[in-house]
């Protein structure tokens, strides 16, 4: 059983992000509990890596003096499972906003679908979402985006170390990613499908391991609470 000196000195928790939560608000659950549970007036709490709403698996949550190591988690490679589906696009590149546009398919082979892959493997140059909480000019570009404006992006160098195509069902393309931080998955996949002539989206997202941490070793944060009590 864990003490509040134990939460203050540092702990490193691994949690399974639940669909349609922001990892804000598994951020602000988690701390909120651990005060209840140990009468803290306040203790740090933060994640290393967003997970985007729609997005489900892994977040690292450190506490009190663990938070230092944030950085260094942040950096670590990550691994991906998830699907996209070629022949539409959606402004947020996944299902945050509506399909905008559609294209043709017909034209798209399983072997052209793997055969595209490649190059999206090693160092790429990606442009991040507009529908992203990343800063431009003092305002988040989701901010921009909701109000209708347009913005520049610059594009950024990340790499991706693995890219697998693990099923592949009519228009709808499962996959398995290992990367650098940073990667935008949605980016690949509105990418991936420009490099088909057609389109894509991001349909759904696990994030199943950063660095040595696998989200078979994390917890939900209905158990993580039940354990403080």
């Amino acid at each position: 059983m864990k003490t509040a000196q134990d939460y203050l000195d540092g702990q490193v928790l691994l949690v399974d992000k639940p669909l349609e939560w922001t990892s804000f608000q598994v951020v602000n659950k988690l701390r909120w509990h651990i005060r209840q549970a140990f009468s803290l007036k306040k203790i740090k709490v933060g994640h290393a890596g967003t997970l985007d709403p729609l997005a489900t698996g892994l977040l690292i949550i450190c506490t009190g003096k663990m938070t230092k190591q944030i950085d260094t988690f942040q950096g670590q490679i990550k691994t991906y499972t998830g699907t996209f589906v070629l022949g539409s696009s959606t402004p947020s590149y996944d299902l945050e906003t509506e399909i905008d546009q559609t294209y043709p398919t017909t034209h798209i082979t399983p072997e052209l679908i793997h055969q595209t892959t490649t190059k999206f493997t090693g160092e790429i140059d990606q442009y991040p979402p507009i529908f992203s909480a990343l800063k431009k000019d003092g305002k988040r570009l989701y901010e921009f985006a909701r109000a209708g404006q347009t913005v520049k992006i610059d594009s950024r160098k990340v790499t991706v170390q693995e890219f697998k195509i693990t099923n592949i069902d009519g228009s709808a393309v499962d996959f398995s990613i290992t990367c650098s931080k940073g990667t935008y998955i949605r980016s690949l996949a509105h990418d991936f499908g420009k490099a088909l002539e057609s389109g894509a989206h991001l349909t759904a997202l696990r994030r199943t391991k950063i660095g040595d941490f696998s989200v078979e070793s994390a917890i939900s944060i209905d158990d993580f609470i039940s354990k403080l009590s």
